[in-house]
C-alpha cells in the first residue's frame, strides 16, 4: 500500500508525472524494438537452435528479454555496455591514469563514461560479427558480404541505440536507464510464464497446491531480497573540531554505510558465466562423449549433475562476492580519507587500526551477503529440477528485478521528499 500511495502522490505532480510517462514510453520503444527481426536470418533454424539447453546463451537471452533467441535488432541488448562498464571499473584500479581520472570528480566521471561508450560500440561490433559469421552462420539466408554487413551493423546499432535510450531515461526520466531496460526485459517474461503454467494446470501436469506453495515461496524470497538489499551496517564516524580563521569546522557525527550485499548481482552473473560455459561448448559438439559427460555431471538438469552444479555455484558466488567487494570497497582508502579530514571511529585509533577494523566488519557482513546470494541463486535451480513448473524467472532475475524496483522507488521518493512528502521506504 505504501508503494501505491507513493506512486499516486508522484502522479499528482506534473513534473514527476511527465518523467514517469517519458520513462514508460522509452521502455515501450525498447519492447517494440525487441520484436523487430534482423533481416537475412532464417527464423525456423533459429527456433531449433534455442529449442534445448543453450547454456550461456540463456543468460544473454535473460538480459535481452527474449530478443537474443528471436535475433531481433536488440539481440545484443546492453550486455556490451555492462561488459565495458565492468572492464573500465577494473581498469581504474589497475591503471594509474584511469584511477586519477576517477578521482577528479564529475569531469573525470564524464570522461570515463565517454570511454565506456566507445568500448561498448567496439564490443558490440565484435560480438555482432561473432554471432552472424560464427555462431548463427547456418541461419543466414545469404552469406554474401552485403548481407553479413547489414546484420552486423543492425546489431551494433541496436546496442548503441539502447545505450542512448538508457542515457535519455537518466536525464529525463525516473531511475537508472540501463537497469530499467534489463528490468523490462526480465518482467516481459512473466506473461508467457503464467500462460505456460496455466496450460500445464489445465493438462494436469501441475496441481493448484504446487502453484500456491510456489507463490508463497516466491513471496518469501522477494521479501528476503528486499530486507538484505536494504540492510547495512553503519560504522559511526566522529569528526574533530578545528578552527580555521574565525570559524569552527567539524565536530559532527556521521556514519559509513556498509551494505550487506555490497557486490549486488555481479557475483551471480560471474558464477553463471563460468558454469554455463561447458554447456555452451556442448552446443558446438552435439552427440559426443564430452556433451553427454557435461550433461550428466555439470548440468543443472543432470543426475548427479544438479548437485555438483549447485555446489560449484555456491562456492563461486561466495568467492566472487568477496572478490568484487574487495575491488569496489577499499578500507585503506576510506581510512586515509577519514584521517585526512580529521575523522575517526570512536574507540578505534586512526590509521592501521581503522583499516583492520573496517576489514573485519566488511568480511563478516560480506559472508552474510554471499550466503544470501548463493541461496537465492541456487533454490530456483532445485525447484526447476524437482517440480514441473517452468516459470523462467530464476534467482538472478529476482535479484535484478527487485533491486531495480527498489532503486527506482528510492529515486521517486527523493523527488517527493524535495516537495516535503514522506515516502514509504524508511
Amino acid at each position: 500500500m505504501g508503494m501505491i500511495k507513493t506512486i499516486a502522490h508522484a502522479w499528482k505532480i506534473a513534473e514527476i508525472r511527465s518523467k514517469i510517462i517519458f520513462t514508460l514510453l522509452m521502455l515501450v520503444v525498447f519492447r517494440l524494438g525487441s520484436n523487430i527481426p534482423v533481416p537475412g536470418m532464417d527464423r525456423d533454424l533459429l527456433a531449433e537452435v534455442f529449442s534445448g539447453d543453450t547454456g550461456l546463451f540463456g543468460l544473454f537471452d535473460l538480459f535481452s528479454g527474449g530478443a537474443f533467441s528471436n535475433f531481433t535488432i536488440f539481440a545484443l541488448s546492453i550486455t556490451p555496455y555492462i561488459t565495458a562498464s565492468i572492464i573500465l571499473q577494473l581498469l581504474t584500479i589497475a591503471v594509474p591514469s584511469l584511477e586519477r581520472l576517477a578521482k577528479e570528480g564529475e569531469e573525470g566521471k564524464k570522461k570515463i563514461a565517454q570511454y565506456t561508450r566507445y568500448l561498448t560500440v567496439v564490443l558490440a561490433f565484435v560480438q555482432a560479427i561473432g554471432l552472424s559469421v560464427g555462431l548463427f552462420r547456418q541461419a543466414l539466408i545469404s552469406t554474401d558480404l552485403f548481407s553479413i554487413t547489414v546484420i552486423v551493423l543492425t546489431l551494433s546499432a541496436g546496442t548503441a541505440f539502447l545505450m542512448w535510450l538508457g542515457e535519455q531515461i537518466n536525464e529525463n526520466g525516473i531511475g537508472n536507464g540501463i537497469s530499467l531496460i534489463i528490468f523490462a526485459g526480465i518482467v516481459s517474461r512473466i506473461p508467457s510464464a503464467i500462460h505456460t503454467t496455466w496450460i500445464k494446470l489445465q493438462a494436469g501436469e501441475v496441481s493448484i497446491v504446487t502453484i500456491i506453495v510456489f507463490l508463497l515461496f516466491a513471496a518469501i524470497v522477494v521479501v528476503g531480497i528486499i530486507e538484505v538489499q536494504q540492510g547495512q551496517r553503519r560504522i559511526p564516524v566522529q569528526y574533530a573540531k578545528r578552527v580555521v580563521g574565525r570559524k569552527m569546522y567539524g565536530g559532527q557525527s556521521t556514519h559509513i554505510p556498509l551494505k550487506v550485499n555490497q557486490a549486488g548481482v555481479i557475483p551471480v552473473i560471474f558464477s553463471l558465466s563460468l558454469l554455463q560455459f561447458p554447456l555452451t561448448i556442448t552446443y558446438f559438439t552435439p552427440n559426443t562423449g564430452f556433451s553427454a559427460w557435461v550433461t550428466k555431471w555439470l548440468s543443472p538438469g543432470g543426475d548427479p549433475g544438479v548437485w555438483i552444479y549447485t555446489v560449484f555455484n555456491i562456492l563461486l558466488i561466495v568467492f566472487f562476492t568477496y572478490f568484487y567487494t574487495a575491488v569496489t570497497f577499499n578500507p585503506a582508502d576510506v581510512a586515509n580519507n577519514m584521517k585526512n579530514n580529521g575523522g575517526f571511529i570512536p574507540g578505534i585509533r586512526p590509521g592501521r587500526s581503522t583499516v583492520e577494523y573496517l576489514t573485519k566488519v566488511l568480511t563478516r557482513i560480506t559472508f552474510v551477503g554471499a550466503i544470501f546470494l548463493a541461496v537465492v541463486a541456487t533454490l530456483p535451480t532445485l525447484i526447476d529440477q524437482f517440480t514441473n513448473l517452468e516459470v523462467g524467472f530464476g534467482g538472478t532475475s529476482l535479484l535484478i528485478a527487485v533491486g531495480v524496483a527498489l532503486d527506482t522507488m528510492k529515486q521517486l521518493e527523493n523527488q517527493l521528499v524535495m516537495r516535503n512528502y514522506q515516502g514509504f521506504l524508511k
